[in-house]
């Protein structure tokens, strides 16, 4: 498992470039404008093709390949693909079938612009019970149904536990269920959103040793708000690594 990336005084807020050391993880551009600032995700192709004929400008900006990983055993550059939100005064299961069509078209596309570039797409749902009510993908299982029906090698699941933990819990299960289609890890304390070792639901230690022991080698993005200072809020870090006898470079 690769060192967690601090992202400093971390936003959520749409469609900026977002730079973490070693990894670029930057959302399709468009994003803002698309789907009402949730993504171009559910805009039919007619309108939603102009966002994510984008993508391809992302590794202009440092999101090309070989700028995800270090060393020898890079792997490929990633972007965050929005799903998009159910519209304004809609109802999510009126919506439901039309808004995963639209979507699935939509995620073909763009991961056929992204293998042109070497780069994998990743699908993040999203809690619709405190962060976006009408976010349309909020749970693996709907982002692992949807990876299938894509059929695309190049699309992967971000699967950020402070999201899981409010859907569905079952983190253990979760991250062993869904394991094989993971390409990014995002983590952040339940219910306040800041650091693993802040109050809270979550046992990010027993989390880390899971995924170690699943073989995880992807990065882990601190998508939370510190309480404090960035760098000094990362102790819980420096405290597993040593818990696991191994020494670890001060940020």
């Amino acid at each position: 498992m690769a060192p967690p990336r601090p992202r400093p005084q971390a936003r959520h807020g749409p469609a900026a470039l977002r730079r973490e050391p070693g990894l670029a993880l930057p959302r399709a551009p468009g994003a803002a404008r698309a789907a009402g600032g949730g993504g171009p995700g559910r805009v039919p192709r007619g309108r939603g093709a102009r966002a994510l004929r984008l993508v391809p400008g992302a590794a202009a900006r440092g999101c090309g390949p070989g700028r995800a990983g270090g060393g020898a055993d890079q792997h490929p550059a990633r972007i965050h693909l929005m799903a998009g939100r159910v519209p304004a005064g809609t109802e999510r299961a009126a919506m439901a079938l039309e808004m995963e069509a639209t979507f699935i078209e939509n995620l073909r596309y763009a991961a056929d612009i992204l293998a042109q570039e070497d780069m994998t797409g990743l699908l993040e749902p999203m809690n619709s019970r405190i962060t976006d009510p009408r976010y349309f993908l909020t749970t693996p299982h709907q982002a692992a149904a949807i990876l299938e029906k894509v059929g695309r090698p190049n699309l992967r699941l971000q699967l950020d536990i402070f999201h899981c933990q409010i859907m569905d819990g079952n983190l253990t299960r979760n991250l062993e269920m869904y394991f094989p289609l993971i390409g990014h890890i995002q983590v952040g304390q339940v219910p306040g959103r800041h650091e693993p070792d802040s109050p809270g639901e979550v046992n990010f230690p027993y989390l880390f040793q899971l995924l170690e022991s699943l073989g995880y080698e992807g990065c882990v993005g601190c998508e939370y708000t510190p309480q404090g200072d960035t760098l000094e809020g990362l102790g819980w870090l420096h405290a597993y690594w040593e818990s696991r006898g191994r020494q670890q470079r001060r940020c």
